[in-house]
């Protein structure tokens, strides 16, 4: 499985990075691509704009082979391309300039032109707003994005299955992101009722 993962500049880049852990456990091939807002967040949020270091500290994985990492404004790698198949790009958090941008169609950067690619050829394409409240343009600019095939899934976390930490919240948001990428996970069991 191949997947493109981007982080840009919202507040709850521990969703990327734990979608990211993930997606390498389970020997996938990642595109990462870290907007310059995305490495500022990652610097105030960890300690660290360098995501393999990150990576490294946080000590959840035995490799990174299967990481490749794409400078952000890089047109000539292969996310930009509606070539380049894969099964499915999540920008997690996605940031609401990069809503907006992705909305009006504007490519200005990787991040926006390979989920513009996802759109055009018809691939998963899962965005992952942390903001809150919304505005009415915000919310119209996802429902655009809804109505031409993207996935907006909200970074709220579930409650019903009883988490015991931080972690455990996060990974409510990262398992359903797994789940619409189509990726197996077993960081949260399916609701099974009471």
């Amino acid at each position: 499985m191949r997947f493109v993962i981007a982080i840009t500049g919202a507040s709850g880049v521990i969703y990327g990075i734990r979608t990211l852990e993930n997606l390498l456990l389970q020997r996938a091939e990642v595109h990462l691509v870290v907007s310059d807002s995305g490495k500022s967040v990652l610097a105030h949020e960890t300690g660290s704009d360098n995501i393999l270091h990150i990576l490294e500290k946080r000590k959840k994985l035995s490799t990174l082979s299967g990481l490749s990492i794409h400078d952000a404004h890089d047109f000539f790698t292969p996310p930009a391309s509606g070539s380049f198949a894969h099964n499915g790009m999540a920008i997690v958090p996605c940031a609401m300039r990069s809503i907006g941008n992705l909305a009006a169609g504007i490519g200005d950067n990787l991040i926006h032109r390979a989920a513009d690619v996802c759109l055009k050829e018809k691939r998963p394409l899962i965005l992952v707003p942390r903001e809150a409240p919304l505005h009415a343009i915000h919310l119209k600019n996802l429902l655009s994005l809804a109505s031409a095939g993207a996935t907006i899934l909200p970074a709220s976390p579930a409650f019903y299955h009883f988490p015991k930490d931080m972690e455990a919240l996060v990974d409510s948001v990262v398992a359903r992101i797994l789940d619409h990428l189509g990726c197996p996970q077993n960081l949260m069991p399916p609701w099974q009722g009471t």
